[in-house]
């Protein structure tokens, strides 16, 4: 990924409301050329802006099917952009800062996914029948998404990631799993960690792979005995979130109820009265009664709005600490009007694309999650596709 270059002073010494003037005036101006997609965790100033708003993956979606669109805009992290360019077609995808990427997503590089992968395959090469099965959450770089998809696993949300696992495991899907099929889960331990013990894993089935480590830090024994192998990755919002702040917040509030995202550690999602995506989060709040009270563990551009759409709820964030996902925060209003600026002198710059190789296999990582959520499972046939296999991939994915 390439830095962003910084951008002309013109614009960030603008005053905040001569950027909102002239960020609508240019985006009237590109009409139905333009949609901006504003993800859950952005500022309101770049919220304000979006055609769409909602997680990554719904984003992409969404975008896939607005075939008028010509440019779309992903405020957004990096990884956020490629799958809206891997789910759509014909379409210029734009990252307004190119420095706005996410730490997940890059803690699981290839090279050491690939090194993992050898090591783990070797070590189990005497095992008959062994079947190691890799599944990627949506936060994950196109290259791993494209490694999943080639190598039989799929992506997973954390909406359906129970559904993932189940699928990967096949008829061992429940405890104790026999010792021929493991998973490899990349790159956030904690999404991997409490859906597995919630369909009755116990911790002792897992293991943490660093890939700062030799064999990841772990025996050749250890790694035997594991149904799950979690890559050591995390968020760093969620990360911030500890047991002691559902304690805290229980004592000073003791009718609360406490709503944690589940990339947050187990110890806070066993503490929590719920769990569950960003997605599941709005509703939750939506739904529940005025008056209640809620203490919410996720980024707090997200708490706060949900705050102010439900002012007949007490919402709180979990954590006093700026909960803040700092990459998500570089898209920011004086980016946003020079990329449209860019567009409207007819000059496209920070887009991002995705090689046809990497695009076709994340594209069947995807497939296979709609296909196993929709609970029909199929299987692609082995080896690189021809180019013309790439289009008809695509069109499936685009009118789930």
């Amino acid at each position: 990924m390439n830095w962003q270059q910084p951008i002309p002073r013109s614009y960030t010494s603008l005053p905040t409301d001569e950027v909102v003037r002239q960020t609508a005036a240019r985006k009237a101006q590109l009409a139905e050329r333009l949609v901006i997609l504003g993800h859950h965790y952005q500022q309101d100033h770049i919220i304000q802006f979006a055609d769409i708003t909602g997680d990554s993956y719904q984003l992409s979606r969404e975008a896939a099917k607005l075939t008028h669109a010509q440019y779309i805009i992903f405020c957004g992290v990096h990884f956020m952009a490629e799958s809206a360019d891997i789910l759509t077609d014909g379409r210029t995808v734009i990252l307004p800062d190119l420095g706005a990427g996410c730490s997940m997503a890059d803690m699981a590089n290839l090279e050491d996914v690939q090194d993992a992968w050898d090591i783990l395959q070797d070590l189990h090469k005497d095992i008959p029948d062994f079947r190691l099965v890799p599944i990627t959450y949506m936060n994950s770089s196109a290259a791993i998404k494209s490694f999943v998809g080639e190598h039989g696993g799929a992506v997973c949300t954390s909406s359906n990631c129970e559904k993932l696992l189940k699928w990967a495991l096949g008829p061992n899907a429940s405890p104790p799993n026999a010792a021929n099929t493991k998973i490899v889960f990349f790159p956030d331990q904690h999404l991997g960690r409490n859906t597995a013990y919630k369909m009755g894993f116990p911790l002792e089935s897992m293991v943490t792979w660093d890939y700062k480590l030799p064999t990841g830090g772990l025996t050749d024994d250890q790694l035997r005995a594991a149904t799950f192998i979690l890559w050591k990755g995390h968020c760093s919002v969620h990360q911030l979130f500890r047991p002691e702040h559902v304690d805290d917040i229980r004592r000073r509030i003791p009718d609360i109820k406490v709503l944690v995202h589940p990339e947050c550690r187990w110890e806070v999602v066993q503490k929590a009265d719920l769990a569950g995506s960003t997605d599941f989060i709005g509703k939750t709040i939506a739904a529940a009664p005025a008056g209640s009270k809620w203490s919410i563990g996720t980024e707090i551009h997200m708490v706060n709005r949900l705050a102010k759409a439900h002012p007949d709820k007490t919402i709180l964030s979990l954590s006093d600490c700026q909960c803040l996902c700092t990459t998500m925060y570089r898209i920011d209003p004086p980016h946003l009007l020079w990329i449209l600026d860019q567009l409207a002198e007819g000059k496209v710059v920070n887009q991002i694309t995705v090689d046809a190789h990497t695009k076709y296999w994340s594209r069947v990582a995807l497939q296979r999650m709609l296909d196993i959520t929709a609970g029909n499972p199929l299987t692609p046939p082995p080896g690189s596709p021809p180019e013309s296999a790439v289009k008809p991939a695509l069109r499936v994915l685009s009118h789930q």
